[in-house]
């Protein structure tokens, strides 16, 4: 007993009374005798894999639906009805490496390249708009390559690009953020990089002014004014569809865009043209009732509803699965965004908090807008749905995003 006590008081003397941690349990054996009172508690790193996990299930669901939208497609135009899951499953295992690759990095040293990667973006637009660069398909020049080989989709990698710059650029400005003027100059910023993408792919450069509000919108204090925004935007689209005719007249939007709007006013009227693939899509979803027909029993993909696996992919959820599994995707998604949303709130700095809204808020979008356009609840714009529709450029790039959001979750630290 007399050796345990002298023991006792020179581990105190030398950790101090109210210091005996864990650590120096396990070195003496004993961790019976740690103190209860006063104890340092040990700080452990966190990793989100319920994010991990829906991302994953999500990317796996995506196949299976690639593979029953696009085998009938596949095998009539290429003889193989493996064609399209081929190419998705080879881009989804190069994502899945480079989001592991990239949650390991600090996400500190992505704020290093932040510019850097905007001024990239802007000469990549730049070569696609103006330079042999830029590959035209369906009368639009979206894609990058040489020849008639395209490499990837511009825009995707443009994406990544603003929400790097966003996040470092509202980090830097933290303390005078609710400033009108700098909120002004942070879209000004941007805004050459949105034009260049919405020349020719007005889809995504939505999506990039949405990013672009929504970073500002959770970085400032002051709210009143984006409420005034979004119902100036809304009464915008409101006299636009009122007054359709008048602006095609005046040439004010391309005719293709006039042409969305015209057919999402009235789809039955353009049935044998724009409006075919909307109409197919409603009918693929008032026929898949509350349970849908069985997984790979759609009518509509055998040739009714143009490129099933890309944009419509969800009318064709919506048939073989019913309203449920429609529902269950979306919740998926949700899921999703509320991770977001804990790895935002107990990220260790504004710049990985912001990294991560801007990765939600482009997710968030994308998923919004896509089933909006397919319920014809807003004018085709042609976007895809995250993780789910056919296109390898995404894809990858969606995983390089997710690896980020994962390399901030597994920065932040909780006592245990």
């Amino acid at each position: 007993m007399a050796d345990q006590s002298m023991e006792r008081q020179n581990r105190e003397r030398q950790y101090g009374k109210n210091r005996y941690t864990e650590e120096d349990g396990r070195e003496y054996g004993r961790p019976e005798e740690r103190p209860v009172s006063g104890q340092r508690k040990k700080l452990v790193r966190y990793f989100d894999y319920s994010l991990l996990t829906v991302i994953l299930f999500l990317c796996c669901f995506g196949l299976v639906m690639v593979y029953s939208c696009s085998s009938y497609t596949a095998q009539i135009k290429s003889g193989d009805s493996l064609f399209y899951l081929k190419k998705q499953g080879v881009a989804l295992l190069i994502g899945i490496v480079v989001m592991f690759g990239i949650s390991k990095i600090d996400y500190h040293q992505y704020g290093r390249v932040a510019v850097l990667g905007y001024i990239l973006a802007v000469i990549l637009m730049v070569l696609v708009n103006f330079t042999p660069l830029g590959i035209e398909y369906n009368g639009k020049k979206r894609w990058f390559g040489f020849g008639e080989t395209s490499l990837f989709q511009a825009a995707e990698p443009v994406k990544v690009a603003l929400i790097l710059s966003m996040s470092s650029l509202v980090n830097r400005f933290s303390k005078q953020i609710d400033l009108w003027r700098l909120q002004i100059l942070l879209v000004v910023i941007q805004a050459p990089l949105i034009f260049l993408v919405t020349d020719n792919n007005l889809s995504s450069g939505i999506i990039l002014l949405g990013i672009v509000f929504l970073m500002i919108f959770v970085a400032s204090r002051k709210k009143l004014r984006f409420f005034i925004a979004v119902a100036l935007v809304a009464s915008f689209a409101v006299l636009v569809t009122v007054f359709s005719d008048q602006i095609l007249e005046l040439k004010i939007l391309k005719e293709y865009q006039m042409e969305r709007i015209l057919v999402w006013k009235d789809p039955t009227a353009y049935a044998l043209d724009g409006g075919h693939q909307v109409l197919q899509g409603l009918y693929a979803i008032g026929s898949g009732g509350l349970f849908g027909k069985g997984l790979g029993e759609s009518m509509q993909k055998l040739g009714f509803v143009p490129e099933a696996q890309n944009d419509m992919v969800f009318s064709i959820i919506c048939e073989e699965l019913g309203l449920f599994g429609a529902v269950c995707v979306i919740l998926l998604f949700l899921f999703m965004i509320w991770r977001f949303v804990v790895i935002a709130n107990n990220a260790p700095d504004l710049f990985g908090a912001m990294l991560v809204v801007g990765i939600m808020s482009h997710i968030a979008l994308q998923v919004i807008l896509n089933v909006a356009v397919v319920t014809n609840t807003i004018p085709n714009t042609g976007i895809t749905l995250p993780f789910i529709s056919y296109g390898g450029t995404s894809v990858v790039f969606l995983m390089m995003e997710m690896g980020a959001a994962l390399s901030v979750s597994a920065s932040i630290k909780y006592e245990r």
